[in-house]
């Protein structure tokens, strides 16, 4: 027998490699009733073909546009993972898609998710996947379909990582794109629920050179909150309170704040000669961004340009139609903030004051 021989294995299966298509089927059938819950009536198969089916009704459009989303919650994973918090980190990331394709104005109709591991652990997958199916309520599409991919070698044991993808619609002429933004124009912001999910390379950095316990409460919360949780807190959601918003009429730009701050993605909203005035005394920063400004030593201006700062969603109106959208998105369950105004661009396209 020559050595090639001697050392031949014979018998090797696709779990030996360590893919487990038995584990990966069990989670299809334990995620079928939280899938379920979300279909809406245009979905025409459920889990399980090869590709999702979804006939959406168009008798409600002149013209309808098609709008696509993906994203991902990019470090809070790690951080999900460190301190063993994984029932939100699926709203996380639908809430990511679908307020992003919410800023064109449109309302989102289905969701695909992409959960990639290194060994899959059935019951992490499936609290996982229960928090994207509740994040899709919470918007209001149907979790249509998604990929789950055991990939050893690619991660470790203990990793996962997710990817999300929305499609929505909205009819051509109602598509916010903010050519109607003039000089006066106000914003209204709509208030955070936390650092969301952009900054957390800063966030586990500000942590690591902290000494403080993230089970303790959050030192200026009134609510008793962990660190932990006031961290991980869910991205909010805007989906169904903005749409209702956006049927006044009166809504000519919206920005989802992500990462980039509040100094970057409002501008991105703007034609190219105006600016805006943003003034930092018409809303309270909440605890956890103090926090991590005391702790970190972060200077305000790196605050703004890398976290929300309370404020999760931009709407730009008219200044004859400020009051009434503030009454409006109060009515709808938001905490809304006039923060500042259009003004002519000059040398900066932001100006904070207080």
């Amino acid at each position: 027998m020559n050595q090639k021989d001697k050392h031949r294995v014979t018998g090797l299966n696709y779990r030996d490699a360590g893919v487990d298509i038995a584990a990966g089927n069990a989670l299809v059938e334990r995620i079928k009733p939280a899938v379920k819950a979300t279909l809406r009536p245009e979905v025409l198969a459920g889990l399980g073909g090869f590709g999702a089916l979804f006939q959406p009704d168009l008798s409600r459009f002149q013209e309808p546009v098609l709008v696509s989303g993906t994203d991902g919650v990019g470090t809070k994973l790690l951080l999900a993972r460190q301190l063993g918090i994984h029932d939100t980190i699926g709203i996380d990331l639908v809430a990511m898609c679908v307020n992003d394709i919410l800023a064109q104005g449109a309302e989102p109709l289905f969701f695909l998710d992409y959960f990639a591991c290194g060994k899959l652990n059935l019951d992490q997958a499936e609290t996982v996947i229960r928090g994207i199916a509740a994040g899709c309520g919470e918007a209001g599409c149907a979790l249509i379909g998604g990929e789950t991919a055991e990939m050893p070698g690619m991660y470790t044991r203990e990793d996962y990582d997710l990817a999300g993808f929305a499609v929505g619609i909205v009819d051509r002429s109602a598509i916010i794109d903010g050519r109607r933004i003039r000089a006066g124009h106000r914003l209204i912001g709509l208030a955070s629920s936390g650092p969301h999910s952009n900054g957390y390379s800063l966030i586990r950095k500000v942590l690591q050179v902290s000494d403080h316990d993230p089970g303790r409460p959050l030192v200026g919360d009134d609510s008793n909150t962990s660190l932990a949780h006031a961290l991980l807190a869910p991205t909010r959601i805007y989906v169904k309170s903005v749409l209702s918003l956006l049927s006044s009429g009166t809504i000519d730009g919206l920005a989802h704040i992500t990462g980039g701050g509040l100094t970057e993605n409002i501008v991105r909203t703007l034609p190219a000669d105006l600016a805006l005035e943003i003034d930092l005394s018409t809303w309270q920063w909440p605890a956890v961004f103090r926090w991590l400004q005391t702790e970190g030593g972060i200077a305000e201006m790196e605050m703004l340009r890398t976290f929300n700062c309370g404020i999760g969603m931009v709407l730009v109106t008219p200044e004859n139609a400020a009051q009434s959208v503030l009454q409006a998105a109060s009515a709808a369950g938001e905490t809304a903030f006039e923060i500042g105004q259009v003004v002519p661009a000059a040398n900066e396209r932001v100006i904070y004051h207080r």
